[in-house]
């Protein structure tokens, strides 16, 4: 199977479980055929369900772990990253043509692993007395993949190098407050997330610096001009530095980082 062609296919999924599932079986379906085919969606991108509801950001309550229903919720936020982050990662397959088979390779792989986190979280609150789609969500990553669809160098440099990244430094005092809260299944889950997502960008890191060694391009420079094409937010620290650095920034990005 065509790897571009079957990532299109379970991206348009639109029932979560069945696109987790699809999802995890895609390393071992595809093949390396050519991937330069002209593909076109069948319908709107991504499939998702009619629920959670997307709202701006701005209109999320704040969700304390501290109580039931607050750490239902928080939970729930964390499980709609990772489905979105499904997702992200079945784009980044079908989208860009004409790479190299490592690319659609890598992303694949990121997409089980993502699958199997979104399968993990969504388990979770089921325990609390609530399922993926009870509370309203919101769709910032995918508004980046949009502006990034005509450009992989984009898409490399600001959905996982940046956005993505932000969950290394947010997931430790995360699970410390999930400790406080006794929470040690959901503080496991996210030692798993944690440890993969590292992976996740370093792939995001390793496509970013091929796709500018192949087009001449300074990727520190580069990326600056990026982030100021398609508005990416400014990140804020504290920032997880040595996650970061084993995700592959180098020291010259981790410096530039700490002077935002």
């Amino acid at each position: 199977m065509e790897p571009r062609a079957a990532a299109l296919r379970v991206l348009q999924i639109t029932d979560p479980a069945a696109k987790a599932a699809a999802a995890l079986a895609l390393p071992a379906q595809v093949g390396t055929a050519d991937a330069s085919a002209t593909l076109r969606p069948a319908g709107p991108l991504p499939g998702r369900p009619p629920l959670p509801r997307l709202v701006d950001p701005a209109r999320l309550p704040r969700r304390s772990p501290f109580t039931t229903a607050g750490r239902a919720a928080l939970l729930h936020a964390v499980a709609h990253i990772e489905f979105n982050a499904i997702n992200l990662a079945l784009d980044a397959v079908w989208r860009f043509e004409g790479l190299p088979a490592a690319y659609y390779a890598d992303w694949l792989r990121v997409a089980a692993e993502e699958a199997q986190h979104y399968t993990l979280l969504a388990g979770h609150p089921a325990t609390l007395g609530h399922g993926y789609g009870d509370f309203d969500a919101h769709d910032g990553l995918w508004t980046m993949v949009e502006s990034t669809a005509a450009d992989a160098t984009a898409r490399m440099a600001l959905v996982p190098r940046t956005l993505e990244a932000r969950g290394l430094d947010a997931t430790p005092p995360m699970q410390a407050r999930l400790r406080q809260a006794g929470d040690l299944r959901a503080v496991a889950i996210l030692d798993v997330i944690l440890r993969d997502e590292i992976g996740h960008v370093a792939v995001g890191n390793r496509w970013y610096r091929w796709l500018c060694d192949r087009d001449g391009l300074d990727p520190l420079a580069h990326y600056a001009l990026l982030a100021a094409r398609h508005g990416a937010p400014r990140l804020r620290g504290p920032f997880n530095l040595e996650a970061r650095l084993a995700a592959g920034f180098s020291a010259a990005e981790v410096e530039a980082l700490n002077g935002a």
